[in-house]
């Protein structure tokens, strides 16, 4: 089996501020609001113990029913600058797939907040291609929840 190495990085603004945007990724409520496939998508389950070694487990649903659903461990909780999380795809056939490693970092940047996602330990490069789609549109639609607030 190839050694995991592909690390995606992704960097986005918003505007709010940084404990706001930190509280995005660690509170149930609103990460039910952002953490989806499309606008047309929901997050059924946001089931989240934000604290070193709590767990997650975030599923989102596309408007046809079909479901992806990831679960991993926190390693690093420093509110409201960093994350470190586990991250695995629960499977259909039971169990989870391969484990990578995600990092986020948050740095105000005036009245916005500046995040970096480092997604590091993804199998191969089409993993990394698809999880920068998915990451990309789930951070539209948190764009678009700070743009509707205002």
């Amino acid at each position: 089996m190839p050694e995991a190495t592909q690390i995606l990085r992704l960097e986005r603004s918003f505007d709010a501020q940084v404990q706001d945007v930190f509280n995005a990724w660690t509170d149930p409520a609103v990460l039910k609001r952002w953490w989806s496939g499309g606008p047309q998508w929901s997050t059924p389950v946001a089931d989240v113990d934000a604290q070193p070694g709590g767990s997650y487990r975030l599923m989102m649903e596309s408007e046809s029913g079909e479901r992806h659903t990831v679960v991993g461990q926190y390693r690093t909780v420093e509110p409201p600058t960093l994350l470190v999380y586990t991250w695995a795809w629960e499977l259909d056939a039971g169990g989870t797939g391969p484990e990578s490693t995600v990092t986020v970092a948050f740095e105000a940047d005036g009245d916005a907040t500046r995040v970096v996602i480092e997604h590091a330990g993804l199998p191969d490069e089409a993993s990394r291609e698809r999880h920068g789609v998915g990451w990309s549109t789930c951070l539209d639609q948190l764009t678009s929840l700070y743009a509707a607030a205002r």
